[in-house]
């Protein structure tokens, strides 16, 4: 049995709120220089050369990739022969307070009705998941609101099947236009119940871009959505070009018998992401 320490949690989780607005992953990174490799339009090659630039100052000044520095999204991965002296949500809260206080990371989260904000960006969204092991793993995903209000979650009957899926897939992204800041990685959950489905959406969104989906079937199934948003012409910003979104990224589970469920969770061109595992 490993213990590990709150106080330990808490300061990986402040470090991984700073890094995860501050650095641009190398995916992202490489998926961006290869769509600008790509383009043929010249305001797209202009738009995606602004981004690369956007996400070098960032790291090399330490400072956010974007104003809206996001709801705190933390997966954890806790091992089964991991024992904590204290409170996990405790921790992940107190290490999100000090990171978007230590790096003048903007506070976002607000009342529903009242609109008073919190003051330090709490609480934080966990998925907490049990593994085997002895570890424990942290992966910061902060989400901006752009994106995330593009989010859709469908009940499609049955007999809608995959074509039901793709074409709603496809019609979120398109009807989204500029709002999520493309290029996009467009994460889907197909199955499960009502909130799994959304769950795996953002799951999806973790994978990294350029890695293929395990499923040869899924696999097959993203490359055509994604070629399909290549074609529309929208482009990065919705300006024009080929590059509308980098990636899609699909999981799947079994469902009811009576049951589609269907949820897409976009993300914007900043697809920030950190992990440690203590």
């Amino acid at each position: 049995m490993r213990e590990i320490k709150i106080e330990v949690i808490t300061r990986t989780v402040a470090e991984l709120c700073l890094r995860a607005n501050q650095e641009l992953p190398g995916d992202v990174l490489s998926a961006l220089e290869a769509a600008k490799a790509e383009e043929e339009n010249p305001l797209a090659v202009d738009i995606l050369d602004q981004l690369l630039a956007n996400a070098r100052l960032a790291r090399e000044e330490g400072l956010p990739l974007c104003q809206d520095t996001g709801l705190a999204v933390v997966f954890v991965e806790l091992g089964r022969e991991v024992h904590l002296d204290g409170d996990l949500y405790r921790a992940v809260d107190e290490g999100v307070r000090q990171g978007y206080g230590e790096g003048y990371l903007r506070k976002s989260l607000c009342d529903p009705f009242t609109r008073a904000n919190t003051g330090d960006n709490t609480p934080a969204v966990v998925h907490l998941s049990s593994v085997p092991g002895e570890h424990l793993k942290l992966t910061v995903a902060p989400k901006g609101g752009g994106s995330e209000n593009m989010s859709r979650l469908h009940m499609l009957k049955p007999a809608d099947g995959w074509e039901g899926c793709r074409e709603r897939i496809i019609q979120a992204v398109l009807e989204a236009g500029p709002n999520p800041c493309p290029p996009t990685i467009v994460g889907v959950g197909i199955g499960g119940n009502f909130e799994r489905a959304a769950s795996m959406a953002k799951e999806a969104l973790l994978r990294p871009l350029g890695r293929a989906n395990p499923d040869p079937d899924l696999a097959a199934k993203e490359a055509e959505v994604l070629e399909s948003l290549k074609s529309s012409g929208l482009g990065p910003q919705a300006l024009g070009g080929r590059t509308l979104s980098l990636g899609v990224h699909i999981l799947k589970e079994p469902c009811h018998i009576a049951s589609l469920p269907l949820a897409i969770n976009i993300q914007c061109h900043a697809a920030r992401h950190k992990e440690a595992v203590l």
